[in-house]
This record gives C-alpha cells, structure tokens and sequence, in this order.
C-alpha cells in the first residue's frame, strides 16, 4: 500500500497517463489530486472520465473546478429568452474571463461532446470534490489543499478558512505553516517560486511541498510524490530538448 499525491493535471490526459504508468498505481495504493484537473490541456473531460473510473482515487477541488462548475451548469440549458435574461453581466463576464484567460474553452469543447447525462455526471464529479484533507503516512502529518494557506494565522483552523484562501491565494513558502505537519500543495507552477534551485520539479521548503510542476507550460511536466518514499515521479516534458 502507498499513497501517492499529483495536482493540476489541467487537461493534459496523455502526461497522467505517461505517469499513472510510472507510478504503476495498484488497486491497494492512495491517488491523491490537488485539483486543477480542468482547463488548459486539450482533454479535461477524459481526464475527469478516467478519473471517475478510479476508486482508489480522491480529488480535491482547486480554483478551476470552481471557475467550471459556475459556468458549465449554465452552458447544459437550452438556450431560450429566459435563460438570456439570467445572463447577467457579471455571469457573462465570469464566463468570458475562464474562457479567455483561465483556458476555459478546452474544457467546454470537450464538454458539449458529452450528452446530457454524460455532462450531469461531470457536473455531480466536480461538487462532490472535497476542499482539503488530513493525513497520517509513517508517522508524518499532511494538509494536502490546492493553493495553501491564504491569510496564514496559527490559531485559525482548517475550518475558519474561506475558499478563496484555499483555492486562489498562493503559498508564501518563506513561512513554515505547522511544525508539526507538511502542506502539500498545487496552484502555483515550481518554474514561478523564484527561490527553487530546480524550476519544474518538486519544491520543498519550510514543511511545504510544492507539486505542481507546470505540466501545461512549454518546459512543463506532471509530477506526482509517494509519501511512503519520498521518491517524485515525473511525466514527459513538453520541451523535447529538457
């Protein structure tokens, strides 16, 4: 039995595939997802349809699926004068904004493929997705979430934090959040964290362990960390010279 933890998959289906054969993933082993599954990379949706086939797997929620969930419930509605009318400007902004900027469109494309109970089943994937989780592996304590800490305070718990914390704020990775347990976290591509001797690969710190290795970037991969061993995985880079 081992446990295993990989985030921001973003689309890119053939590197998770390249690395869940790298791990080789036994039924008795732990596959967590730090979120980020969507977006970006050309197929979101058959990466979310692998995922739902796995029950040795749990995924996290990152900012993404909030980003999808907001937008892909409106998108399954027959388009009719009523549902014009609930487009507000807000709604319609939020809309333009994930598909413009936030990569959005991979994740629609392959979603309108879907038929109506294809695209519910993805919708009920995405809210069933937990915020972050606690977890003891050889005697070592792990907050794995999506993006860190937002707005840091030691006497606040899990609880007190609100999503936008969780799932937008970026690690600050100059502070050690607990002593006593390691926060592993995604959201924030290793090439970005200015401190990290090795941009593209596994960043710890301050009992933080960055894993999101940019696997959408042009020098990016996906890697994923066993918390039996330590031992990092990594799928093939986009940069065939690297």
């Amino acid at each position: 039995m081992a446990t295993y933890v990989m985030s921001d998959i973003h689309g890119e289906y053939e590197k998770f595939i390249d690395l869940l054969d790298k791990i080789e993933l036994k039924d008795t082993d732990t596959l967590y997802v730090l979120g980020d599954i969507v977006d970006r990379g050309l197929h979101p949706i058959q990466v979310i349809q692998k995922l739902m086939l796995m029950p040795n797997v749990i995924c996290l929620v990152g900012n993404h699926e909030l980003m999808a969930l907001e937008n892909l419930e409106f998108l399954m509605q027959e388009v009719t004068s009523d549902t014009i009318n609930k487009l507000n400007e807000d709604m319609l902004e939020g809309l333009l904004v994930w598909r413009d900027v936030n990569g959005g469109q991979t994740t629609i494309n392959e979603f309108r493929t879907l038929n109506k109970e294809g695209q519910r089943e993805v919708i009920e994937f995405l809210k069933e997705l937990y915020v972050y989780e606690e977890i003891s592996v050889e005697g070592k304590d792990y907050i794995l979430v999506h993006a860190g800490l937002g707005g840091y305070n030691a006497e606040k718990s899990l609880e007190d934090y609100s999503l936008k914390e969780l799932l937008w704020d970026r690690a600050d990775y100059n502070i050690m959040y607990d002593r006593d347990k390691y926060v592993i976290t995604g959201h924030t591509p290793t090439q970005y964290i200015l401190e990290n001797p090795k941009p593209g690969y596994i960043y710890k710190h301050n009992h933080h362990i960055a894993i999101d290795c940019g696997a959408y970037l042009k020098d990016g991969r996906l890697a994923a960390i066993c918390l039996e061993t330590g031992r990092e995985y990594y799928s093939f880079s986009n940069n065939v010279n690297s």
